[in-house]
């Protein structure tokens, strides 16, 4: 008995690295995968169907079940094509998984707005298309559903050099917390992760390089345990939660909130006041 036997999983980005795990454990849990990948470099050019397509031929070769998609998440008619050929291949989707994503690193004052818009939109607008259909499938099916969408440390804590993908990945948490919210009552979760792997995307960042043996120690099949979890039964009770992995290393974001404060001898606050009890307004 596997932990996903019945279930239909759609992976994005899943020609390679994170996505590639995700789909390779899925399957060999009794999953049907529906392999999407344009199959384009790093930074967004170019597009083929080599590496969703090996990772289907790796799949089957293992005994279990897999299509590639080519679509583009970012495009609205791509994100529904997507769906389509889950239901249309397999019947259902019961699983999403927003994996799909790009780099186009450079300082915040040499950004370039394309570079900033190229990201942005496969990151976040594709998270929003692909979950707002998928969860109007699953919400028309009245069975339930699992959605895990992929935030980052960038996002969440900032990143030299990141500011587009910093912003993208920081909505994908916004995302995420809206979507579970609303999408509570009709038993579909939503969850993200936070994956800090050794993968094409990241295997030139200094502390990758300066890390023996990051390859091993950072492995995407880290990942890819926590993202089973999170489609699995196991994971009925939570939702609107990011997962954070790291190597063996796994934690939770949360945001906080310190206590509140008021003005001591006033009705509101002034500046003066503010700066002075900084200390205290700012205390965890």
């Amino acid at each position: 008995m596997g932990l996903l036997d019945g279930k239909v999983a759609l992976i994005t980005g899943a020609g390679g690295g994170i996505g590639r795990s995700h789909a390779l454990l899925f399957a060999k849990e009794g999953a049907k995968v529906v392999v999407n990948d344009l199959g384009g470099s790093r930074d967004g050019e170019g597009k083929g169907a080599t590496m969703a397509e090996t990772v289907v031929e790796e799949i089957k070769q293992a005994g279990g079940e897999a299509t590639a998609n080519f679509n583009d998440v970012s495009e609205r008619d791509g994100a529904d094509a997507m769906i389509k050929a889950a239901v249309d291949h397999y019947g259902k989707l019961d699983i999403l998984v927003n994996n799909a994503g790009i780099l186009r690193d450079k300082s915040f004052l040499k950004m370039t707005d394309d570079m900033f818009d190229l990201v942005v939109k496969i990151h976040l607008r594709g998270t929003y298309l692909c979950t707002q259909t998928a969860a109007k499938h699953m919400k028309e099916r009245g069975e339930g559903g699992r959605i895990i969408n992929t935030s980052s440390v960038s996002g969440l804590m900032g990143n030299f050099g990141q500011v587009n993908y910093s912003a993208a990945k920081a909505g994908i948490y916004g995302i995420t917390r809206t979507a579970s919210i609303e999408l509570r009552r009709s038993n579909i979760t939503v969850n993200a992760l936070a994956p800090v792997a050794f993968t094409r995307m990241t295997d030139d960042l200094p502390i990758m390089q300066g890390m023996p043996k990051a390859d091993e120690i950072l492995s995407p099949d880290h990942i890819a345990n926590g993202a089973l979890f999170l489609a699995s039964d196991l994971s009925s009770e939570v939702t609107g939660q990011v997962l954070a992995i790291e190597g063996a290393r796994i934690y939770l974001f949360k945001m906080m909130q310190t206590e509140a404060s008021t003005p001591n001898d006033a009705p509101h606050w002034t500046p003066q006041e503010i700066h002075k009890r900084w200390e205290e307004i700012s205390k965890i």
